[in-house]
């Protein structure tokens, strides 16, 4: 596995603060905000059906929110589980995450060969910027985002490897907004440094 074969997908472009252009443009996918953008987006590199797809590894960097006793802002950690956090079809019988009449387990696993962090994070997403406080996953989860769950499904759905690494922006607490804005573009060279520069160099 070598960078030729890595897609790295963000959200947004001020999460990489023009660090990661030389990936531009086969390897790096920005795809927008929450699921569906972020669905719809690689589900489109993957090609037509998912005819062909050109990767060996897909990697998520973006940023996210962690309840303070789990992990501090400035923290880059890894995900490497992942649940839809406001997936709520309680009231028809069904369980907290759980998709009506869908095979996928509530909580989806990946694996990579490529994770020099190791924590092996359970991130939670959904389409809401969110306190933990606010939703019943707040015990349960480590962080809180917009997009890894979807992309670790097309992934899964694809067989491709997928892992998510999160920069930790704000505590999901009532100065997450401000706190998001302020650190959104600190992690990338955290990023960089502690799992980029493990990669191989390009044939």
């Amino acid at each position: 596995m070598n960078k030729d074969n890595i897609l790295i997908v963000c959200a947004l472009e001020m999460e990489t603060q023009g660090q990661l252009d030389d990936w531009k443009p086969h390897n790096l996918l920005y795809t927008g905000v929450g699921k569906v953008n972020a669905t719809y987006k690689l589900t489109q590199k993957f090609g037509k059906h998912g005819s062909y797809v050109p990767y060996d590894l897909v990697i998520n960097y973006g940023t996210a929110g962690s309840q303070i006793w789990k992990y501090s802002k400035g923290d880059l950690v890894d995900c490497t589980r992942f649940v839809q956090r406001d997936m709520d079809v309680s009231g028809l019988g069904f369980k907290l995450g759980q998709t009506p009449f869908d095979d996928t387990p509530i909580i989806i696993e990946t694996k990579s060969d490529l994770n020099p962090i190791g924590k092996n994070v359970l991130c939670g997403s959904g389409d809401s910027f969110v306190t933990i406080d606010q939703f019943n996953w707040k015990n349960l989860v480590d962080v809180v985002d917009m997009e890894a769950y979807a992309l670790a499904k097309v992934c899964k759905l694809y067989d491709v490897p997928f892992i998510s690494f999160k920069y930790i922006t704000d505590e999901a607490d009532g100065d997450a907004g401000n706190d998001w804005e302020e650190n959104v573009g600190k992690g990338i060279v955290e990023f960089k440094k502690k799992v980029l520069d493990y990669l191989p160099k390009s044939s």
